[in-house]
Parts: C-alpha cells; structure tokens; sequence
C-alpha cells in the first residue's frame, strides 16, 4: 500500500511539474476545431463530451437550438422546442418519434420558438402541447397549439396573444398550466409586453392580462397566485437612478457596467389579475420551478452564479444557493444557471449551468426542502453538450436540451477537404459557413455516487478548472517586465493597448491565399491584391491561422470580443433576436454581470477610450455613402455626434468617431479621426495617452453589391487601408516601444472555412511580436481579451477569460527596430456598385437582394444570402461552396 501510495504522489507531482513547465497550456492547445475523436472543442475555451446518448436533429441548411423539453403525459414521450419547431422523443426507445416546423404551414412561415416554456396537457383524453413564438418579420406573438395523437403531431393552430406589446410582439415565453374548478387555463408569460395573460383552454378565450416587471421570463402557478420571474426587474418608476433601455422599455442598471441592477418575482393574483407584491432576486432570474409540496419555489440567477430559494407561506427568499463550477474556491461567476427540474422527493435539485457545459446537482437540506436533511450541498456535476438550456427528470433519466450542442460544425459534402491538405489544388471547393449547426438532446442515466463522482472530474477536465488555479497565483516581487507577463499583476513593457475590432470575415476568406499558413486559395476571395497591408502586417509580424470567433454573429460577436463572454439572454435569442440586435451594445439585458474590457480596466485604475463600440452614431442622413465621402475629401465638418446608453462609457467615446454598426462612412474617416486624437497625445508632455484604446473597423462587412455602397473588394480595401494607416502612425511614433496593438474580427459569419467557420483573422502587432512566425496554437477571442487584461495588470471579467490561453506563443523577448509603412490601396475606394439600370440577371437578382437585406447596418440582412452575394461578385459563376458536386 505504501509504494502505491508513494507511486501516486510521485506520478501527481510529475504531473504537476509538468503542468509547471507547460504553465497554462493543454493538450487541445493544438488542435483546430475540426479536431476528430470523442471530444468536440469549443470556440471558448471548453471542450464537450455528454453523459448518456446525444440525440441530434435539425435541417443542416440551418442553425438549430435545442431550447426547452417537456414530458408529455402518460410518461411515455417527451418533446423539445427548438427555433425552428418541435421534436417528439419516445423516451423508452430514445428515438425521434415525430418533427414539426413552422415552413410546414404557410400560416407560421417566419415564426421562430421564443426563448422556453414548452409544456403539454391532457383535456378529454387528448394530448396537447403548447409553447410561445414569434415572427421576426411580422412581429406577431402567438400561443401554438398542436395535438399529439400518438405517432404524430397534428392540427396545429396559433393563438395570437393582444396586449399593449411595447415591442411589437408579445412575445410568448413560459406556460403554466392549472386546472380551475375543473376548466384548463394556461397561464403565459408575455415577454415583449411586460405582462402575464390569463387563457381559458377551450375556447381560448383570454380572461385578463396583468403587469409585470421588465422582461417577463418564468411563470409557476401555486394556490391562487402566479409567480413569475422578471428578467431584468421591476418597472423603472424612480428617474432619479440610472435606467438604460431593453431596448424600448427601460430597467435600473448597474453604473458601473451598464447592464440590469436587479431581478424580481411578481406575484399575481390568478382570480383578478392583480399584482399583489414583487421580491428582489438575483441579476436575470429566468427559470422557476415549484417543490412537490407547493412550501418552496426555486429561481436560477443567470447572471448570478446562484438559485434563490422562496418560501411560499412567507413569501420571502430563504436563501441564496452558489451553484457554479467555480464557486467557493475563486471569485469569478460565468456559469450562467437557467433551467431547473426537482426530483420527486423534493430534495434533489438539477440546474442546467450553461456555460460549465453541466448539470449541476444539488442535495437540498432541511432549511431548503421540506424532506431535506443537513445542510444544502453541491454533490457534483453531470457533463452535458454545450449550453444546457431545458431538462426534464423522467424515470431516473434527465433529458436535456442543449442550446449550442457542439457547435457549428456542418459540412453539407460528405468529401470535406482536409486540414492535412492545407493547399490542395484539387477543383473540389467546401467549406463551412457559422448558421449550419444541429441541435441535441442529451439522455442521461441518473448516476451512483460513484459515477457523479466520476462525472464531476470529467466537467472539471472540459471546463480546464487547472488554469484557474495559474491565473490566481499572486504576482511575484522583482520580475523584469516581459512582453506578456505570466501572472497578473506582473509588469509588462507595453502600457499601452490598441485594440481593434473588424467585422465578419473568416480565415480562408482574406488569408486562404498565404502558402505560409493552413488557408485554401479556392476560398480566398479578398486576397493580397485587396488587402495588401494585412497581407504585408502578418508577414512581417505574424500570422495566426488558428485563432477563433467565439460567437456566430455581430449580436454575439461584440459581446465576446468586448466582454468574453455572451449572457443568459443572448443565448436564448440565437437566430431570433426578437428585443434586439444587440452589436451596439444598447440593451442592457445584453451584459454580463461584470460587464466590459473597458470597466474593468477603469476599475483598476487605467486610462480608457473608445472609439465606435458600444455608440449610435447621429447624422445627417439624407447624406449617402458618396455624398459623406467626398465631403470628408474636401475636409468639411460633418456634424457627426454619439449617444451611448451606458452611463459609463460618455466620459471615455470619441464623440464624432462613427459607431461599429454604419457601412455609411468611410473606414478612412475613422482612421482619420483616431490619429488625430493619436497626434494629439503625442503632442502633449509626458505620456498622456490612455492605456487601453479600442476602437471599431468594420468596413470589411461591406454592403454586398447594393446600389449606393462601393463595390465589397472597395470596402475590403477601404477597411486594409485604414488598418495600414493606423499601424504606421503607432509604429513611427514616440509611443511604440510601449504599444501593442491587437486586432480581431467581431465574428466569422460572411465567408467559408475549410477547417471551421469559427476560424477568423486576427493579427498581434508590436515591437515583441514574434516577427516572422506563422502561430499555430489555438487561441480565439476569450484569448485575446485575457491578453490584454494580463498585459493592463488586471484581472479576467469572468470564468470564461480566467481560464482561457494567454497569446504567449505571439511574443518573443527581443525588442526589434522594425517601422511599417502602409501599401496604398489597389482598388479606388470609391468604385461604387452599379445601378439596376445597368444591370441584369442574377448579378440584378443579386443587387436587389443586397439593397432590400443589406441596407448601410452591419447585419441588416440575411447571412446566407449576403455570403452567396460576396461569392458571385468574387467568382462569378463559380460553383458556390458547401455544396455538394
């Protein structure tokens, strides 16, 4: 026994180190992520592996998100709401048994599923279920009705829903279901409206609406009254505290980081519709579910990292359970709790923790649960897919709805090109594209002791807790400072970070064409001759053909890029975005807890300015892209002006700097007026210049080929030429042996990848870059943010940045002399797309679509069609990618 024992202590310190040695890095570190095996990885530091079996299904066309689950009555089925419709699943056999969507009725085309709620009924002896959605376009919210008779889902009717919807939609969420002196009413959450309305089931007649908080998200029926969660708290009726919009209504925010200060429970009256009082919770309380003995109520705190536990005879919070991975050994949060299921005793208590890629189980003690006993404890957890949103407990099985499953990993040709081919010549072209993902539903056992024990490691693995322990160490006295440092708080020789952030394109799209990196030149359609100076920046610097989006949209994509990670409602909104479109940061429903790179580094002490981000621009807009353009060649005042609706940021804007999300203005006047201000600090004494500047370039969107806008190779070339402007001005000035500039797409989803859809250009620019080198470790955009925390001295905003890969493989310990000058451009700025006039068949087609879906908004249209737009003007006709030949 005692050589065992010495064995393992022996094995365990080699292990560590090992892992001293290695310091923060994995063996996934380098791997792409189109790595094969039992392992799927994620673009954010997390690798996925399920308990039990995964169910996946969807339209591989599409981007599907497994939302919720309900069992259906009898115990012999269960069914999932997805965005696109609802799965039907026999739960002895764990087969798909039947699926509905909405293209299958003409009468629900454009409806997509809201964020949950799906529940069934059984009236008369028939089986019914019902779930909310809504129409993107219409904006119609609806109550859907289908019948189940066994085999197949049948009959499917849409109940619209009135209220006084401030968004245009009432938008449909969570249903209860109570039997009232034997009539079935359902109770539903009126997301949009701030409202709870009452339904009778038979003849659908609506019977009342009462108000509620701001954002209405989770319902349960107990007794007489109705207990629903408020998102984002209650109404705002004080003006004197800090309220911000989500987007048209307002809720109380937090000053620091702008987002929701608050959550509440209303508590409705179920006769009358009155609202007789309302709790605070914790920050974006979603899911509630109500104990066997109706004594206890238990929401999850999304933003909370914690479920509040309410005793229903007092109607108070009882207590506060921290349920997150990390919980209890460090003080980030990030696990992101929003769906709960109770065993039948009461005492065991499942929380889906989105982000931990989990469920969480808990043993409810006797202050907690009626049949608890001791004291409340985490027993472990049980590793599910990615983003855990819905769970149901049937037979000792969990069913489990995963939002993001594993991921966009869809590639419609089943001869998929190969990374180990890097540069095929071969004339068959695919790729992915980021909205092809297939939803899943996890099917788990309950596990023994044992097994959870077992488990619990396992999520602990995924979720690589051991950089945690890497990113606490205190900083040590007497280190020289180091390009990036390896603990923070340690010195760094930058002081200075400029951090820009580019829109919508992925790897092959742009850097296909460099030999030096794993590109394909088939994909490559802004290559060196449209962006000569990125293609010149990572010659002379570096190239990372290996760094990630983390996200799959500009919605998504500047709350990664901006924060490191995305909140409980932005992944229920994926692909529906019923409240906003939220990539210029004007809904406060949109941040996490901790908020932003830039109120962490105020936080600390540090100098902050922004350009672009987080801002609605002001102008005249009776003005086109031509018209601002060469008035800006003829250097007239503009009159541009900025609002932003975080408190924080007003002190900090570039007041006149055009917002991230405009294809109106010219990157060049961006540039322009960045070095300005540049020239301006440098004019000054000392050093002045702040310490973090983050500013937007997202001309590389481009308009498609609508009348009005440049060509996309002109706006490719217009945003390459601003990015090559600016690294000049900081490489010849006063300020550049202390600068790093980084530079980052927001996310991937115009273009193609051979290897992941995820896979985006990113560039690390100073005088410690590794000059030369191309950078194959993994890294994506949580990466980069826990970069330029560690370079500023400050801590990661949350779990996700705290344990992911520092960019150490970027840098070198020399400091080389190097100065870029910037390539002009090679294509006029101003080559303007034609008129329709001049144009015909499908390059008209084409310019029709982009004029109706493009718009002058990043994203204002439709992806898929924005990227066959951007094909057909590079290729012609050319066999479009991600299809089969």
């Amino acid at each position: 026994m005692r050589a065992i024992i010495f064995y393992c202590l022996f094995f365990c310190l080699n292990i560590a180190s090992a892992q001293q040695r290695l310091g923060y890095r994995s063996s996934y570190d380098d791997s792409t992520l189109r790595l094969r095996g039992p392992l799927a990885l994620m673009p954010f530091n997390r690798l996925i592996h399920s308990a039990g079996k995964v169910l996946t299904f969807g339209d591989p066309k599409l981007e599907n998100h497994a939302l919720d689950v309900t069992v259906m009555p009898g115990d012999q089925f269960v069914a999932v709401e997805d965005r696109y419709g609802i799965v039907v699943v026999e739960a002895k056999t764990r087969q798909i048994k039947d699926r509905w969507t909405y293209d299958k009725d003409m009468e629900f085309a454009g409806f997509m599923s809201t964020y949950c709620g799906i529940k069934s009924l059984m009236v008369n002896g028939k089986v019914f279920l019902a779930w909310g959605a809504a129409g993107r376009g219409s904006r119609q919210g609806a109550l859907i009705i289908a019948s189940w008779n066994g085999m197949a889902i049948v009959d499917v009717f849409a109940v619209n829903l009135p209220g006084n919807s401030i968004l245009g939609s009432t938008l449909p969420n969570d249903i209860a279901i109570a039997i009232e002196s034997g009539v079935p009413y359902i109770y539903i959450v009126l997301n949009g409206a701030n409202q709870l309305a009452k339904l009778r089931f038979t003849d659908k007649q609506l019977i009342w609406t009462a108000p509620t908080g701001v954002a209405p998200y989770g319902i349960r029926v107990v007794n007489d009254k109705a207990y629903v969660t408020n998102w984002a708290g209650p109404q705002v009726v004080d003006t004197t505290r800090e309220s911000a919009g989500t987007p048209t209504t307002r809720a109380y925010t937090n000053p620091s980081t702008g987002g929701t200060a608050a959550g509440t429970l209303s508590i409705i009256d179920t006769r009358e519709g009155k609202t007789l009082k309302e709790l605070p919770l914790g920050l974006h309380p979603n899911a509630i579910i109500v104990s066997p003995d109706m004594h206890f109520l238990y929401v999850s705190n999304g933003s909370n990292d914690q479920i509040d536990v309410i005793d229903i005879r007092r109607e108070e919070v009882i207590d506060s359970i921290p349920v997150g991975l990390f919980s209890g050994i460090v003080t980030y949060y990030g696990s992101s709790p929003n769906a709960l299921q109770l065993d039948p005793l009461g005492t065991t208590l499942y929380i889906a923790n989105g982000f931990d890629n989990a469920i969480c189980v808990v043993s409810l003690g006797q202050h907690d649960a009626s049949n608890g006993k001791g004291s409340t404890a985490i027993k472990g957890y049980i590793p599910t897919e990615a983003y855990p949103g819905g769970i149901v407990l049937l037979k000792n099985t969990l069913f489990v709805a995963n939002i993001e499953a594993t991921g966009s990993r869809v590639l419609s040709s089943a001869q998929g090109l190969h990374e180990d081919q890097p540069n095929s010549e071969a004339r068959h072209v695919d790729g992915f594209t980021i909205h092809q993902e297939l939803a899943s539903l996890s099917i788990i056992p309950l596990p023994s002791n044992d097994l959870l024990g077992t488990y619990t490691q396992q999520v602990k693995r995924q979720n690589l807790l051991f950089r945690v322990s890497l990113t606490n160490l205190p900083p040590r006295q007497g280190v020289a400072p180091k390009p990036l440092p390896q603990r923070v708080g340690e010195p760094s020789v930058f002081k200075h970070v400029v951090y820009i952030i580019k829109e919508n394109k992925t790897y092959d799209q742009v850097f296909g064409d460099l030999p030096k990196g794993r590109g394909l030149s088939d994909l490559c359609i802004y290559g060196n001759q449209v962006t000569p100076n990125q293609h010149r920046l990572v010659n002379d610097f570096l190239l990372l053909d290996n760094y990630y989006a983390s996200g799959k949209s500009s919605a998504e994509g500047h709350q990664w890029v901006d924060a490191a990670m995305v909140s409980d409602y932005i992944e229920k909104s994926v692909r529906a975005w019923f409240r906003s479109y939220p990539h210029r940061q004007e809904d406060a429903l949109v941040y996490n807890k901790n908020g932003f790179l830039w109120n962490n580094a105020l936080d600390h002490g540090k100098q902050v300015r922004v350009y672009g981000e987080a801002c609605t621009t002001h102008y005249d807009k009776t003005q086109k892209w031509l018209d601002i353009y060469n008035r800006y060649l003829r250097g007239e005042d503009q009159g541009f002006s900025n609002t932003t609706t975080i408190g924080r940021l007003r002190p900090i804007i570039s007041p006149d700097y055009p917002d991230c999300a405009n294809l109106v203005f010219s990157d060049q006047i961006r540039a322009d007026i960045f070095l300005q201000e540049w020239k301006a600090f440098e004019l000054l004494g000392g050093d002045k210049l702040p310490d973090l500047m983050v500013l937007s370039l997202p001309n590389d969107h481009t308009a498609g080929t609508a009348p009005g806008f440049p060509a996309p190779n002109a706006m490719v070339a217009d945003n390459d030429l601003a990015v090559g402007r600016i690294v000049e001005a900081i490489t010849h000035s006063r300020f550049w042996d202390s600068t790093v500039i980084f530079i980052t797409e927001d996310d991937s989803q115009s273009g193609w990848d051979h290897i992941s859809p995820y896979r985006t250009i990113a560039q690390v620019i100073s005088p410690y870059s590794a000059m030369g080198r191309t950078i194959h470790t993994n890294y994506n955009q949580t990466s980069m943010v826990r970069t330029i925390e560690q370079i500023l001295g400050i801590p990661p905003l949350t779990v996700i940045d705290a344990t992911a890969l520092p960019m150490f493989d970027c840098f070198g310990d020399h400091k080389s002399a190097f100065k870029y000058d910037h390539l002009t451009n090679n294509i006029p700025l101003n080559q303007m797309n034609k008129g329709f006039a001049s144009l015909k068949g499908q390059a008209y087609y084409y310019a029709r679509l982009s004029a109706g879906k493009a718009f002058k908004e990043v994203d204002g249209g439709d992806d898929a069609d924005m990227n066959k737009i951007l094909w057909y003007d590079a290729k012609g006709k050319e066999k479009y990618p991600n299809q089969p030949h």
